[in-house]
């Protein structure tokens, strides 16, 4: 019986569903010209902004636009869930002069629904 409690207690509680940057954990992308996938953790920085952030001497860089979609693997933190491949468009690439990310691209991502709009992030 003290299972059922404690399933109930840590059920989930909220009354809109989830968003892309609370379901995702990290995302994998592939680049042409890159041999290997790149992985980033996904961050959510400002409200209803989804981004990952890039060193500032990275390839990967010289190889993304703003516009750009790209078919991007999303992975949740539970090994249970199985990776989602989902189409995404890249909204911002902006430099952090200062302050935390100081040294790091970060580059804003929109999930797309399939019917090529934007999920809310």
């Amino acid at each position: 019986m003290g299972n059922l409690v404690t399933a109930i207690e840590h059920a989930d509680r909220r009354s809109e569903p989830r968003r892309p940057a609370d379901r995702y954990h990290s995302v994998e992308l592939c680049v042409n010209g890159l041999s290997l996938p790149y992985q980033f953790k996904l961050w959510n920085i400002a409200s209803r902004s989804l981004c990952v952030m890039v060193r500032e001497d990275s390839d990967i860089l010289e190889r993304i636009r703003v516009g750009d979609i790209l078919n991007m693997k999303y992975y949740t933190g539970e090994a249970s869930c199985p990776v989602e491949q989902r189409a995404t468009e890249i909204r911002h690439i902006t430099k952090d002069e200062e302050g935390r990310f100081k040294g790091h691209y970060l580059v804003g991502l929109a999930i797309l629904s399939e019917d090529g709009g934007a999920t809310p992030n």
